[in-house]
């Protein structure tokens, strides 16, 4: 198992970390306020923000906003890392099944039974009646099927349903992309800037158009308006990198972007400070058009930066096997799929409790952590389940990371390996 492959293992293990972390500490950050709106009635905050707690701690304001510049779009790029192997080696027809099998069924599954266990605390919070079947009515009758974190899967499966045709259409079009891709292993830089100029066509005018934070508020597929483009652009990129192999190009561990990982720690932290800035002018009076272009381009920015950050520290400090990241990435999918129940219900029973916001968020981290792991594991013993979110044994982890449509499916959990 090449380095290469044992940091990418090792980071598909730290970002579902930093994933259960991020949902963890969201019921304490100190800008969200209060609502008062029942569950059924807009702006429906509760969406991103099931339980808000009287508790607050700035730290993690400051921690959810990092997150929430790139950590998705790494994801993406991370699941298109490794989507040419599969996509090489079976035939269109096979593998639209196996993304449909692998993405598609847990999907549903997420929608019919983990995301109603998961939002009954938050019904809870205003309910006149809260018994389960008042809450089913009201849940019913909300103009939207809430997704929570769910909808990641259905994004993935239409661009993987769009790199299948395009590769059909145009065999080689990918493989040129990934003799182009190549050239990042010795200019970073370069590529960096294609990339960032790249997303900023897909994200910049939507932002414009929409406002970086609206979600639809209909249908059974959430999306945020201003991403879709932009995370395109950053899977594509992943499947060009991936066309070359691991241990080639941008993530070579002995590359100039793993030995440079001092220098794009600065640039992340530089332009994330330069995100906020921009962020809070337009959030403070200064909505001009010009205004929210320069911050919707420093989004970008401070995305692509904060990207190039985490994989350069994980191919320079995280490219040695480690038992426990092993065992967090052979289950992050069921992790990923598994865990908002806890999370919310675990800050739910914690809303009375006198404690500090920073214990608060530990105790909900490291419960959501501890039984995501008991359901993950039950769940696999079961044979469909195990099927859909089966882990990866340590043994087999340098050839899943060759063959991961094999292991792990391709989704949040696949964003760091191949949910």
């Amino acid at each position: 198992m090449s380095r290469s492959s044992v940091a990418l293992d090792n980071m598909r293990a730290i970002v579902i970390l930093i994933v259960l972390g991020f949902h963890s500490v969201l019921a304490y950050v100190s800008w969200v306020p209060t609502s008062t709106a029942g569950f059924d009635s807009p702006p429906y905050l509760w969406r991103s923000f099931p339980i808000v707690d009287s508790h607050r701690f700035f730290g993690f304001d400051v921690f959810c906003a990092w997150q929430n510049v790139y950590l998705m779009s790494l994801m993406f790029f991370l699941s298109g890392l490794f989507l040419w192997p599969s996509l090489a080696r079976k035939r269109d027809f096979a593998f639209m099944r196996d993304r449909v099998l692998r993405l598609a069924v847990p999907y549903i599954f997420g929608l019919a039974i983990l995301m109603p266990l998961a939002f009954y605390p938050t019904y809870l919070l205003t309910a006149a009646d809260p018994s389960v079947p008042a809450y089913w009515h009201a849940f019913l009758a909300l103009p939207f099927w809430p997704n929570g974190q769910l909808w990641f899967l259905w994004q993935l499966l239409v661009l993987a349903a769009a790199a299948a045709a395009l590769h059909r259409i145009a065999p080689n079009v990918l493989e040129v992309v990934g003799r182009w891709s190549l050239g990042a292993a010795k200019r970073p830089g370069p590529y960096f800037a294609v990339l960032v100029t790249a997303s900023a066509l897909a994200y910049v005018p939507l932002a414009v158009a929409f406002t970086p934070w609206a979600w639809s508020d209909s249908g059974i597929f959430s999306i945020q308006f201003c991403r879709p483009l932009h995370y395109a652009v950053y899977f594509f990129a992943g499947v060009g990198i991936g066309v070359r192999g691991l241990d080639y190009g941008l993530l070579a561990t002995d590359g100039p972007l793993a030995r440079r990982w001092a220098q794009w720690l600065a640039a992340a932290l530089a332009s994330f400070a330069l995100w906020i800035a921009s962020t809070a002018w337009t959030m403070n009076g200064g909505e001009s058009t010009g205004a929210e272009t320069a911050a919707a381009f420093s989004y970008v920015l401070a995305c692509a930066a904060g990207c190039f950050c985490l994989i350069a520290l994980c191919l320079r400090f995280a490219a040695k096997p480690s038992r426990l990241l092993g065992v967090l990435a052979a289950n992050a999918y069921g992790l990923y799929l598994m865990h908002y129940v806890f999370v919310v219900w675990l800050q739910y029973a914690l809303l009375p409790a006198p404690l500090f916001a920073v214990v608060k968020g530990a105790i909900v981290f490291g419960g959501t952590l501890f039984f995501s792991l008991i359901a993950t594991t039950a769940l696999e013993r079961i044979p469909l389940g195990g099927r859909l979110i089966g882990s990866v044994p340590p043994a087999a982890a340098g050839v899943a990371s060759q063959a991961p449509s094999e292991s792990a499916p391709q989704s949040h959990a696949d964003a760091v390996r191949s949910r």
